[in-house]
């Protein structure tokens, strides 16, 4: 297989779509912005097919990401901003300067040592893209995309505080702030929903900080938890329908013991 031929393929098969009158015109109404949710959700199928490691899955799912990007790039490239190739040149460039200690003189051999280099590298790339006005703000929670999951976005942001210092030292501080929340919450409850909606939103933001403490993604541990929710209460409709029920016929009561019993069986 030669990578270039089939890259070119692929380029010349998204220039025939893009093409005015011979092209597809469903292709030709995209712009980035209506492309952009297709691109985040090609992005969550390719982690859905890791979690499932299903690596046939996974060739496919990163073919329909690679889609995005082609896609992108060639309408840059009508606009005549930038093309596939220069997409890959900036990644190359940033490739190899972010690694010195593959391609230059630097020693970083540990992962953590490896880690904070690229976080030094980046704070750097940062400055200098500040410095030639390619950003409103250069804080210190600037460059985490608003377009994120918000439990991602969440974990981003409250990762660039703690290296100001901005932290616990412990994840029990961050426990003793969740249950905080939750008393909040009991309390907002009398009131209007809305209040209490907002407590919720503190208390999930707390959680992730929780999970950032213990070394875990949020997302991940959360799909996880959805996945065993799903897993259980299908156990939960199995047996119902083993007595020739549904759950909609079937009490709160039952279906908590089920619950408990699918539970204890994992």
């Amino acid at each position: 297989m030669t990578p270039s031929r089939d890259i070119g393929r692929l380029l010349a098969i998204m220039a025939a779509l893009r093409t005015p009158k011979t092209g597809c015109p469903w292709d030709l109404e995209q712009n980035f912005a209506t492309i952009a949710p297709y691109t985040l959700e090609e992005a969550y199928e390719v982690a859905d097919a890791i979690a499932r490691d299903d690596l046939t899955d996974l060739k496919e799912e990163l073919g329909d990401l690679l889609l995005q990007v082609v896609f992108h790039a060639r309408m840059a490239e009508e606009l005549g901003a930038f093309d596939f190739g220069d997409v890959v040149e900036v990644l190359a460039a940033k490739l190899i300067r972010r690694h010195p200690h593959v391609f230059g003189d630097e020693r970083s051999q540990t992962p953590q040592a490896v880690e904070g280099l690229w976080e030094r590298i980046k704070a750097q790339e940062k400055q200098a893209k500040a410095a030639r006005g390619g950003a409103e703000h250069a804080g210190a929670l600037a460059g985490v995309p608003v377009a994120l999951p918000a439990l991602t976005r969440a974990l981003k942001l409250q990762d660039k505080a703690s290296k100001v210092g901005f932290d616990w030292n412990d994840p029990r501080a961050v426990l003793h702030k969740i249950r905080e929340e939750a008393d909040e919450i009991e309390a907002a409850l009398d009131g209007d929903a809305t209040g209490a909606a907002a407590e919720v939103g503190d208390l999930l933001f707390a959680a992730v900080n929780l999970a950032r403490h213990l070394r875990a993604d949020p997302e991940a541990v959360l799909r996880g938890t959805n996945q065993k929710f799903e897993r259980r209460f299908a156990a939960i409709e199995q047996a119902l329908a083993a007595d020739g029920k549904k759950p909609q016929d079937a009490t709160l009561a039952e279906m908590d013991a089920l619950w408990d019993a699918a539970k204890a069986r994992e």
